[in-house]
């Protein structure tokens, strides 16, 4: 009987639970159990995983204090999702949790949800879409749960949710819009009304209304309960203040900020303090305190992990003190402490770099200035402006580098025999002097490092090894082979000088390439040798002069490179009359005298007059004296300004006149030496040359544009043709022409001299008048060959037997009995022809009958 009454209880008992399964059914024990379910179960392993992805977004997110920080911690990425695809695994399982439940236990009777906990699932569903950047699918939720369920106690939190949403959609008006109706209709709990403020405050912030922003802010920070929030709120509020040019009320947020100490992160508190220090300006009264408060921030074990910062900030603050040295000494702990913040590398690389700009430090200020941009975002203003000023220094340290080694080798040339042997006896001591001290460094850091690792765990159990198996000897023997020769492949002839290596910066980390083609290593049997120093002085007069003629020119490019593009006008002029007083070539001599005369004029010294009379006294049928003496003559609109001869100059040139082109653009360079008109010149010129005298001559031109003005977009874009174009045109093998075909690669060429310009105008007049009749679609051009020769030239026949038919027809046909010699020949050969002015050869190689 007992059995039997178990029986049915138990069966009673599942016939009650599978009942309350039901989500049909609107009965007290089925909304219960599905209400558990969904809060203790599903809802609560959703909730924990989004709480694990938020902490993972905290963890991973790091903040740029050095532009206004977002008022929430979310990095947020242009592109929009759609899906949750390569996304946080944890928002995807809030996600599928959320989803199960709303699956499984909604309980949506007669239009009305009965289980009280699906619009808490909803709401996780949004926040974890929300976090994972697919906003569209997450203002759906908030929408949702706003629309269905009315008497939700999560309403106002659903709102917020879903203007943060709209925020992030690019809506800030209309989040702003909706925020404000909630604030009207709804008694909102303190942590609303500060995540409400806070919304409001991220849309006023992306509308650029920062006074109101900051009122915002204000609020969330006095209601919100969680003390993180309210030391980045109040941090915003003083960068604000900043932006608003409001010192004073900007630090006294900071200092809200650091009276919470340890109650918020220690990071607010330490770009509080530096943002402080950053907005006080530093005279003798403060300037100790100053200091003092700095050390103090060093000091403090505390702030070990943000050292890279105040390290910084002390630099920053020894360089307004004029104490170089220690400031540079700080910019590099700064660079070593750095933990990942490229923008901070790039800041201290940058104000290294204009330091030692400022020093004329140039080939020193370009290396920092490189770093700079390898820490700087591509594409942005600031990478521009850093790129442009970088390839006017690599032109600087080029043209510097020039004069220096040829100032060296003639001050050493005309020193008297002792006085050259005594100098190069001192080098050879200190260089020796310094190798020594090098090598007991070396050995004293290696001694040191041996005897340290003895001691440790590491070295005792190696004690004793062969070197190969002994850590200590390894790391070492490493460390040297860097240091002696950089990160070479394992390759045969690693040790040829022509390699290019890479040097590990011991005050950075950070790899420096250098290449060791750039200068001649001397070699180890002669380091020390008189004889070999004596014997590299240059004892022909010429090379001398060649050296001093390149020292003038570079000095002069030099000379307009600081005026122009850098704007020391005193740097400038001394090299332009370094120039003056140096004998230079007549070309150098005028531009020379007129950009020092502007830089004169423009520092308003008495000495632009006597250069203006020096000018026009000296050089008075020059366009610099008539420039001086008539400043209309500069007008674009003028004839015989630069712009207007190049633009008739290229006019000559389209029209084969080349010729004319080099004559009338030498005598133009001459006249306007100094002119930005002048590269433009020689690269026409250069072009005619190629044109009318072959590949040679054209290579020859090209390479003095290219080496002439590097500087300059003609300079680079003849250096860019000398790599890329030349090589393609240095091909002189004609292709073979038997059995080659092909749509438009055959041309029929009348030769002419240049003499008989008429006649071939009378049979281009003539071919012109047979290609109308036939209804070819061919194209007839007069063509330039040489100084004494020229071709008509038919093209586009698509195979040779059409092109010898063509020839037979004109010369047959009785309308048109065109008898003139021509020949038939491939495209690719005519061009060979027309690049190498080879026509001679190619008759021998391919016209001529082979016995």
């Amino acid at each position: 009987m007992k059995l039997l009454f178990k029986l049915f209880g138990a069966l009673l008992l599942a016939g009650v639970f599978f009942n309350s399964c039901s989500v049909k059914k609107d009965k007290f024990i089925n909304r219960n159990w599905h209400a558990l379910n969904t809060k203790y179960n599903t809802l609560y392993n959703g909730n924990l995983a989004f709480e694990v992805g938020r902490e993972e977004l905290n963890a991973n997110y790091r903040d740029d204090y050095w532009e206004v920080l977002p008022v929430e911690r979310l990095e947020v990425t242009d592109e929009v999702k759609l899906d949750s695809e390569d996304n946080n695994p944890n928002f995807i399982i809030a996600e599928e949790k959320a989803t199960k439940a709303i699956q499984k236990h909604s309980m949506d009777i007669k239009d009305e949800e009965r289980n009280p906990q699906i619009d808490e699932a909803f709401l996780l569903l949004g926040k974890a879409r929300y976090f994972d950047q697919r906003y569209i699918p997450a203002l759906e939720s908030f929408n949702y749960v706003l629309r269905k369920y009315a008497e939700s106690n999560k309403l106002n939190e659903a709102t917020i949710w879903r203007e943060k949403t709209n925020m992030r959609l690019d809506n800030p008006e209309l989040a702003i819009k909706n925020i404000k109706r909630l604030f009207k209709f709804e008694d909102l709990k303190d942590q609303e009304y500060a995540d409400a403020n806070a919304v409001l405050a991220q849309c006023y912030i992306n509308l650029k209304v920062r006074d109101t922003a900051i009122q915002k802010l204000k609020i969330a920070q006095a209601y919100t309960k969680k003390n993180n929030e309210r030391g980045r709120y109040l941090f915003i509020i003083g960068q604000l203040y900043n932006q608003l040019g409001y010192k004073d009320s900007a630090n006294y947020a900071f200092d809200k900020v650091i009276a919470l100490n340890r109650k918020s992160p220690r990071i607010y508190m330490i770009n509080a303090h530096l943002k402080k220090i950053q907005n006080t300006e530093i005279s003798e009264a403060n300037e100790e305190e100053l200091l003092e408060y700095l050390t103090d921030l060093e000091e403090n074990r505390e702030n070990r992990p943000f050292l890279d910062k105040i390290y910084r900030e002390i630099a920053q603050f020894h360089l307004s003190t004029k104490s170089d040295s220690l400031a540079i000494v700080y910019y590099n702990k700064s660079l070593k402490a750095n933990r990942g913040d490229r923008k901070l590398s790039a800041l201290n690389y940058q104000s290294l770099a204009d330091y030692y700009f400022d020093q004329d430090l140039y080939k020193t200020s370009g290396a920092y200035y490189d770093s700079t941009l390898t820490n700087l975002k591509e594409n942005t203003k600031k990478h521009r402006r850093i790129k442009k000023k970088l390839d006017n220094l690599e032109d600087v340290i080029k043209y510097e580098d020039i004069a220096q080694y040829a100032d060296s080798v003639i001050t050493i040339y005309y020193m008297p025999e002792e006085e050259r042997t005594s100098y190069f006896e001192d080098y050879i001591a200190e260089l020796k002097w310094k190798e020594e001290e090098a090598a007991e460094k070396e050995l004293q850091r290696t001694t040191a490092g041996f005897a340290a690792f003895a001691e440790s765990k590491g070295g005792k159990a190696n004690k004793g090894k062969f070197y190969f198996y002994n850590i200590t000897s390894l790391g070492y023997g490493k460390n040297d082979f860097r240091t002696r020769w950089g990160n070479r492949e394992l390759e045969d002839d690693w040790r040829w000088s022509n390699k290019n290596r890479t040097l590990i910066s011991e005050a950075t980390g950070d790899v420096v390439a250098v290449d060791s083609n750039e200068q001649e290593e001397v070699p180890e049997d002669k380091k020390y040798s008189l004889e070999y120093y004596l014997e590299q002085v240059p004892t022909d007069l010429s090379v001398i002069d060649s050296l001093q003629t390149e020292k003038n020119f570079a000095n002069y490019q030099l000379g307009l490179i600081y005026k122009e593009k850098f704007k020391e006008n005193l740097l400038a002029a001394g090299k332009l009359e370094n120039v003056l007083a140096s004998n230079p070539e007549e070309r150098l001599i005028l531009p020379s005298k007129y950009n020092l005369y502007k830089i004169y004029e423009e520092s308003g010294s008495p000495l632009a007059e006597n250069m203006k009379r020096n000018i026009v006294s000296n050089h008075p049928d020059t366009r610099y004296a008539e420039i001086l003496l008539n400043p209309q003559a500069v007008l674009v609109g003028n004839t015989d300004s630069p712009d207007a001869r190049y633009e008739a100059l290229y006019k000559l040139y389209e029209k084969q006149e080349y010729l004319n082109v080099i004559t009338q653009t030498q005598e133009n360079i001459q006249k306007f030496m100094g002119d930005p008109i002048v590269p433009k010149l020689e690269m026409l010129k250069a072009n005619a040359i190629g044109r009318l005298q072959g590949f040679e001559s054209f290579k020859e031109a090209l390479n003095y544009v290219a080496l002439t003005y590097p500087n300059n977009a003609e300079g680079k874009k003849a250096e860019q043709m000398v790599k890329d174009q030349l090589p393609k045109l240095e091909n002189k093998d004609f292709s073979p022409e038997t059995g080659s075909s092909g749509k438009g690669n055959w041309k029929v060429v009348f030769p002419f001299k240049i003499s008989d310009n008429e006649s071939a105008l009378q049979l281009k007049q003539r071919l012109e008048e047979v290609r109308k009749d036939l209804n070819y679609k061919n194209i007839i051009s007069k063509d330039i060959y040489n100084l004494e020769d020229q071709f008509v030239v038919v093209h586009g026949f698509k195979s040779k037997e059409f092109a010898l038919g063509f020839t037979e027809l004109i010369k047959n046909n009785k309308d048109y009995r065109i008898n003139n010699d021509n020949f038939v020949v491939l495209s690719l050969n005519y061009k060979i022809i027309q690049v190498h002015k080879n026509l001679e050869s190619y008759k021998e190689q391919i016209l001529t009958p082979k016995p």
